[in-house]
């Protein structure tokens, strides 16, 4: 460790991953702890004016943001510590706020020429009248995490009029097509793509890298790197870099890809998101994938806490 440091490590939060926050939260206190700073932890709640009077009264060197979801990854708390001289952990307002609208990403990934899947932005009265893509296709919020509200519809499915028809995730809902084969993903450390990682979902689940998936011990199965050719696994890393660049993001983030290997030739490889405040649980991939290239979970952590600024 360079130098201690006074570090507030914001958790828990308001959003629907509110405990896999705190669980992310309560890691990296422990860690940077280890290392010798002085760490204090804050519960980022519903009062705008107790937080930044909280914030105040510790006057952390560095904020290391550990929320994920609405409020935590989408900009929100970024203005905040922007407007209070605050350096913190990870991307800052317009690269969090971007990513964290899966049609405003696709629109960057696009424009970067980084593949996509075909898809659209309607509303639930729109989806509840018809299918607006051959089925299978994937029913998404535009700005939740962790794969919350995620649905795949199938042919013959009888699901799409009561998914419009519940819908709870804001007034627009992007529609993909579901692409076939398995779930990748690379984990990015500034300008450095870390390896790729093969999810298989595990149990009673749709089959997909849900929220059960994602943080239920056992809900999945990691391996890395994967077990896809070189040449594949080096586009994946590529692709991820440039993912992280479009959208100009800072300190870590994870990119999400389906890998199609179901039809002869070569594989295809779809960015679905970039994530921006990736996991740092002990089921989290970010970690897994540092841990492989010769970074421990501390040291991860640190890392990110020498990156953090303040860009007001």
């Amino acid at each position: 460790m360079t130098s201690r440091r006074r570090i507030t490590v914001l958790m828990g939060g308001l959003s629907s991953e509110r405990e896999v926050s705190l669980a992310s939260g309560r890691g990296v206190a422990e860690a940077l702890a280890s290392l010798g700073h002085d760490v204090s932890t804050l519960d980022a709640g519903t009062d705008l004016a107790t937080l930044v009077a909280a914030l105040d009264a510790q006057k952390p060197d560095v904020v290391f943001n550990a929320l994920h979801g609405r409020f935590g990854e989408d900009g929100c708390i970024q203005g905040i510590l922007d407007w209070m001289g605050l350096a913190y952990t990870h991307s800052g307002v317009r690269a969090s706020a971007t990513a964290m609208d899966k049609a405003a990403a696709r629109a960057v990934f696009m424009a970067a020429g980084l593949p996509v899947a075909e898809g659209m932005v309607l509303d639930a009265d729109t989806l509840a009248q018809a299918d607006p893509l051959p089925p299978p296709y994937v029913v998404k919020p535009v700005s939740e995490g962790s794969s919350v509200g995620v649905s795949i519809i199938r042919e013959g499915s009888n699901t799409r009029a009561t998914i419009a028809r519940e819908w709870a995730y804001g007034p627009r809902i992007l529609v993909e097509a579901f692409i076939p084969g398995r779930e990748i993903t690379v984990g990015v450390l500034g300008d450095r793509a870390l390896t790729v990682t093969d999810i298989t979902p595990c149990g009673n689940g749709e089959g997909f890298y849900d929220y059960t998936a994602k943080y239920a011990a056992g809900g999945s199965r990691h391996e890395l790197p994967a077990r896809i050719d070189p040449q594949t696994a080096a586009e994946a890393m590529r692709i991820a870099v440039e993912a992280h660049s479009a959208l100009g993001c800072t300190g870590a983030s994870r990119a999400d890809f389906r890998l199609d290997d179901t039809q002869p030739g070569a594989p295809r490889l779809v960015l679905l998101e970039v994530n921006t405040q990736p996991g740092m649980t002990p089921t989290s991939l970010l970690p897994e994938q540092a841990a492989y290239c010769g970074i421990n979970y501390a040291e991860l952590c640190n890392w990110l806490v020498e990156q953090a600024a303040c860009r007001r």
